[in-house]
Order: C-alpha cells, then structure tokens, then sequence
C-alpha cells in the first residue's frame, strides 16, 4: 500500500453526478485536493466555488488515461452509464460501456503504479437474493440483474488487479442513495421520486404491491463514508481488494416511504400499483457492521430525518447539493 501524504490529490469520475459531487465536496470540506473528471461541469454552488475544487472535461470511454491519472493519488469510480432497468435492455452495452471502461482504467492504473481506488458497487444487486438478512460481505455473490452482474464482472476485475500488481483498491457496496441533487425523473431513487410527485400533486407508480424493501441512505451519509474509505490509510482487510457494504443498516419498504412522505407533507398522495418486474430482489438491507468499525463511521439519518433534510434543501433553495453538516 502506498505512504500517501495527509491531503492527497482525488480525482473523482463521475463527479457531477449525484454521489460523485457530494464526496468531492465533502473531500474538499476536508482539505484534500479534488479534480471533478465528468462529460459536463457540476451543478453551480457556492460551497464548490469556495472549496476551489477543479473540473476537467472527460468521457470514459474515450479519455486518455495515463495523462488523466498521473497528477493524482486517488482515483474515485463513480461512472457507470446504466441502471438496473436500462441494462436489461441492453447487456452488451452495459458490458462494453461499464466493465471494459473499468479494466482500461485498471490497466492505466497499472502502468503507473502508486495509486489507489475507490469503487462504488451495488450493495442492492450484487448479493441476488439474500440469505441472510442483513446480509454482510461475506455473503455469495449471485446478482439476478444484468446491472448487479456487471458490477460483480467489474468488483472480479479489481479484484485480479489487487492480487496480480497490488492494486490498492476499496469496494463501496452502496445501498440506495438519496437526497437534494438526485434526479426525480431518473429510473433511480424512489425516495426521490415520490417526494418531488408528492410535492407537486402527482400520482406515484409503484411496481409490485410495495412490499419490496431496500435499505436507503442519506447522501450526506455516503458522502462521509466514502470521504473516509478514500483517505483511510492501513484498513485491517476483510478481503483483498478491501469490501464495504455502505448503508443505513435499516431496510423500508417502497410503501414506508409512501407513508413517511405523507406525514412530512400533511397531504393525500394517489399511488397506482404496476406489475411487478422480475430483477428486482423482494428484500435488501446491508449490514454495515464493518464500515462502522473500520471507518469509526456511523450513519446520522434515519428515514425521517433523511427525507425531512432532503425537503428542506430543495424547498431552501439547494436543490443540487444536500448540507453535509
């Protein structure tokens, strides 16, 4: 593992996207030195321009990786084009564009020598259907989606760069994220999506009957365990690359939230069930037990609390950015 300094230089992929913006932010909270790579510059905002965090225009899929990475420690992985539902539409794509976008930045990576990884994961997908609940690292990997098979292809490439050229690599096997900035359109984040309906008067879809449980995660919450896993230097390893399921730990149902955004609005919201989709696991909660004792971490939002800060943010005029206080 390499000696990095203090404040060591991150170069975060993906980075005007929702979690990728956050810990970038929340690095530079910390004094580290943070170079946003994404196809377009990061929502506006005031903490961004004081943090004097730098952009740089890149496409994965088409960057030169060399040159990208040899004026940084730590690299962040936050880029993947598909979601659970798009890469059922398209496997090959999501192959081509997902995995061997990651092994050309594993073999950049490489070449250079010295540097160090941080992957964000599935931790919804990945494990398939669970065993145990919560369910932990140890766990098979048996994802039933051709999004959680990729980013199991892509978690056994890391994998093989660890153990063949001593990659210094962290896994974040991430729950669902939410919080100010998250797309409310998109085909992610249902905590989103049903508050910003909720918000203007409209009715929410729900596929299956709501019983589908997930564990769900403020993002300044993921933005403080990620900021960690990144500068952690030794980490008494669960496995060889390092392997953390990032999470509240507490799983809810889609209905959950139904009922927790109704009590936050004092309103009446109109859901219209749809047929169930089959990649979509019934339960899936993390155990963070690890995290929690290797990153001296601890998730601070509760559900409520969660959403609650997520209203105020976007009502207060972030819609971008969630406090990270």
């Amino acid at each position: 593992m390499p000696d990095f300094p203090q404040t060591a230089r991150h170069l975060v992929l993906g980075g005007s996207g929702f979690v990728g913006r956050h810990v970038a932010l929340r690095l530079a909270q910390l004094g580290q030195n943070v170079t946003v790579a994404d196809r377009e510059r990061p929502p506006p905002s005031p903490h961004i321009a004081a943090k004097g965090i730098t952009f740089v225009p890149a496409n994965v899929q088409s960057t030169d990786w060399d040159a990208l990475l040899s004026q940084h420690d730590v690299v962040h992985h936050y880029v993947w084009t598909t979601t659970p539902q798009t890469a059922v539409a398209a496997p090959l794509a999501d192959l081509s564009d997902n995995v061997g976008t990651t092994i050309a930045l594993l073999e950049a990576m490489r070449r250079q020598g010295g540097k160090r990884l941080v992957f964000a994961s599935s931790g919804g997908t990945v494990y398939g259907r669970l065993k145990t609940v919560p369910v932990s690292e140890d766990h098979a990997l048996e994802p039933i989606s051709a999004y959680g098979a990729s980013k199991t292809a892509a978690e056994t490439y890391i994998g093989y760069y660890c153990r063949h050229f001593g990659l210094d690599a962290r896994i974040a096997r991430l729950s669902n994220p939410y919080g100010a900035g998250q797309n409310p359109k998109g085909s992610l984040g249902a905590t989103a999506t049903f508050l910003f309906r909720a918000m203007n008067g409209e009715p929410i879809s729900i596929w299956g009957d709501g019983s589908v449980v997930r564990d769900y995660i403020h993002i300044a919450d993921v933005a403080e365990a990620f900021a960690r896993l990144s500068m952690a230097g030794h980490l008494e390893k669960n496995s060889n690359p390092a392997v953390f399921n990032i999470g509240s730990g507490v799983g809810h149902s889609l209905n959950d939230i139904i009922e927790v955004v109704r009590s936050l609005l004092k309103c009446e919201i109109r859901v219209d069930y749809l047929e169930g989709r089959s990649f979509d696991v019934p339960v899936s909660v993390l155990d963070v037990s690890l995290a929690k004792a290797a990153l001296k971490w601890q998730p601070r939002f509760n559900l409520e609390a969660g959403l609650a800060r997520m209203h105020a943010d976007v009502t207060g005029g972030s819609p971008f950015y969630s406090s990270l206080s």
